[in-house]
């Protein structure tokens, strides 16, 4: 499969937030970005892998054998490392069924409530492309910033507004929309796919069975 051929392309989430930073990141390309919910798909993949990369080779092989399009998956999350890499593959999940992000975002600086020096983090993410059960390629990309002691703004989601980036001293939550897509962890994977993208076009990305 060629460049071209991605003319549409499925993004293996329901989550608002999330289609709409894909699809402004994916511009470049000039393709139509699609949520599982636009695309028909009513069914959720057990995300069961033990790492970022697995959970998203799981999503994207298992959804593109539901439609012919070609699936972008991601598996995205916080690692802490005075929590010794948590809340990482479960950050979703950290605060039960249901939570909001809110209750996450509490729940994680109740925990890191009396931790004054060791509050070093990072945003990772991971991607996998394929296509009716063919994984086509994967790549990543992180931002490594700090937890800060309280919320501060109200843009993006999930745990963005405790997610401090040091070199703007300004929260995921303070950022614009043209920041968020300039350092985050997912602009940055997204940028690593788009070259290699570019780099097969006009030959066969190199298809392995998954």
């Amino acid at each position: 499969m060629t460049l071209e051929n991605l003319q549409t392309i499925v993004i293996a989430t329901r989550n608002a937030g999330k289609l709409r930073e894909f699809q402004a990141l994916l511009e470049p390309l000039g393709n139509r970005v699609l949520s599982l919910e636009d695309a028909g798909i009513d069914r959720d993949v057990e995300e069961s892998g033990a790492t970022f990369s697995e959970n998203a080779r799981i999503k994207a092989l298992e959804y593109s054998r539901m439609i012919l399009f070609p699936v972008l998956a991601d598996d995205s999350g916080l690692e802490v490392r005075a929590l010794g890499g948590k809340p990482g593959i479960y950050s979703a999940r950290y605060a039960g069924s249901g939570a909001s992000d809110e209750d996450r975002n509490r729940k994680l600086l109740e925990q890191l409530e009396h931790e004054d020096k060791n509050r070093d983090a990072r945003f990772f993410c991971a991607l996998a492309m394929a296509m009716q059960g063919t994984l086509l390629l994967e790549t990543c990309g992180e931002c490594r910033g700090v937890i800060t002691r309280t919320p501060r703004g109200k843009n993006g989601f999930g745990y963005d507004p405790v997610f401090l980036f040091p070199e703007l001293d300004k929260t995921f939550g303070e950022f614009s929309r043209e920041e968020k897509n300039e350092y985050s962890h997912r602009s940055r994977a997204i940028r690593n796919l788009i070259s290699m993208l570019k780099k097969n076009n006009g030959t066969s990305l190199s298809p392995h069975e998954g």
